[in-house]
């Protein structure tokens, strides 16, 4: 079948029923829009959700100590288990699985001046390794605590974002766009010198202004890290407030947690199964289960977009049915000249995904057009820097095309068998 001939067809048509196929084409695009930006809506929603959940960390794992809930060999339950610095070192010989472990110590409402601003804030000892479990990325000009900062037990401090401003923003002026009063923070908060309860440290870095959906001790953006050496000297904290690990694998999850129970049974002397000995918070599992609700939630609202783009589907249907009724002759006249069933069959059912995919195609470049131009609009919203903003993936374009090819195939289908079972003698009467 010649699809050129099918386009010479369907512009025929389109003179000859201009109102009735323009009404039909913007319903397509209409339900095409409708799908799209409901799909894309969920995808924009999925893409900012999973950096919002990476912002607390890439598959990590949070570790506390428990109470034991048994008896063991000998020792009764109910007794404490916590944590000292040296466990961070056993379980990472241990566990030659674990790509990453550190230790962390909190304190809040601790006092925190600079010049004539004081605020009363969360801190905490990490390690230099935060920097790439617990993404404490630092603002061109600064740095996170390194090595060198844990081992000579630096008076060193690494701020988080907001905090840096509550501390430094009077030093940058307002009016600056959005990226480059960052920078201008960073630059007037680095190197300066601020008082942690009197005592001095020097500022080395400020965090990057991250989103974080989760959090387990408050959040990043409001902390001062400084090296747990020098938090430990300072404070005298004899216990480890929890430990972060990182595995090499994320799919080695469940069986590092096994390992950590074993290591830290056989440390404190505690049954492996006893659960409530320690508690962990596995964020992949976490990350996983998220991602099924948010899957779920794009099925929602592709099925409320395909069945605006039924109804379209419907009047494709209605549009080939007439267009059958008015060209019974031409089909008789086809089939008394030796045209077969089936030729008459996909030239009825091609013209139906024609007018199935033009409207389609405006559509889609109608929903593309949209959603490129709300990203570039400058909204300043907390709500959409949570939710994000609707993203046409090639995924849903894909998903699009085949619902839209399912659709017309269907909608086209019925009316191209009945004009294939017409009579050529009886069409040939047909006025």
């Amino acid at each position: 079948m010649n699809l050129g001939l099918i386009i010479s067809v369907f512009a025929r048509d389109f003179r000859k029923q201009k109102k009735r196929i323009t009404l039909t084409l913007v319903a397509l695009s209409w339900g095409t829009i409708s799908i799209m930006l409901l799909l894309g809506f969920g995808e924009g929603l999925h893409q900012q959700l999973s950096v919002n959940q990476r912002g607390m960390g890439e598959q990590i794992a949070v570790l506390w100590g428990g109470q034991t809930s048994k008896p063991y060999k000998g020792m009764g339950k109910g007794r404490p288990i916590r944590f000292l610095k040296e466990d961070v070192a056993y379980l990472q010989s241990r566990i030659p699985d674990l790509k990453n472990i550190g230790g962390e110590y909190h304190r809040w409402g601790v006092q925190l001046r600079y010049k004539d601003v004081v605020v009363s804030e969360h801190i905490n000892g990490v390690y230099p390794n935060y920097e790439e479990m617990r993404n404490f990325i630092p603002l061109a000009g600064g740095r996170m605590i390194n090595q060198t900062d844990m081992n000579l037990k630096r008076r060193t401090a690494f701020l988080g974002y907001e905090l840096a401003k509550r501390l430094f923003g009077s030093l940058v002026p307002s009016e600056l766009p959005k990226d480059e009063a960052k920078v201008r923070l960073s630059e007037a908060a680095v190197g300066k010198t601020i008082l942690v309860n009197s005592m001095p440290f020097t500022v080395v870095g400020v965090m990057i202004d991250k989103m974080q959906m989760s959090s387990y001790e408050g959040n990043d953006q409001d902390l001062l890290a400084m090296p747990s050496t020098t938090f430990e000297a300072l404070f005298g904290d004899p216990w480890l407030d929890n430990m972060v690990y990182q595995p090499r694998n994320a799919r080695q999850m469940k069986d590092i947690e096994k390992q950590v129970y074993g290591a830290l049974a056989a440390k404190y002397k505690f049954d492996p199964r006893d659960e409530p000995a320690l508690s962990i918070w596995d964020t992949v599992e976490g990350m996983r289960e998220l991602n099924n609700i948010l899957f779920g939630i794009k099925i929602f609202l592709g099925i409320i977009g395909g069945l605006t783009l039924l109804i379209a589907g419907v009047g494709v249907a209605n549009i080939m049915y007439v267009s059958i009724k008015e060209r019974t002759r031409e089909i008789g006249i086809k089939m008394a000249v030796g045209a077969k069933k089936a030729h008459v069959l996909w030239q009825f059912l091609l013209e139906a995904l024609v007018i199935t995919f033009t409207g389609g195609l405006l559509g889609m470049v109608v929903s593309y057009a949209l959603t490129e131009g709300f990203k570039k609009v400058e909204i300043k919203s907390d709500v959409l820097d949570f939710m994000g903003r609707p993203t046409i993936s090639w995924d849903i374009g894909i998903t699009v095309v085949v619902i839209l090819g399912i659709m017309g195939l269907i909608s086209g289908l019925f009316p191209a068998m009945r004009a294939s079972s017409v009579s050529p003698v009886e069409s040939l009467r047909y006025e």
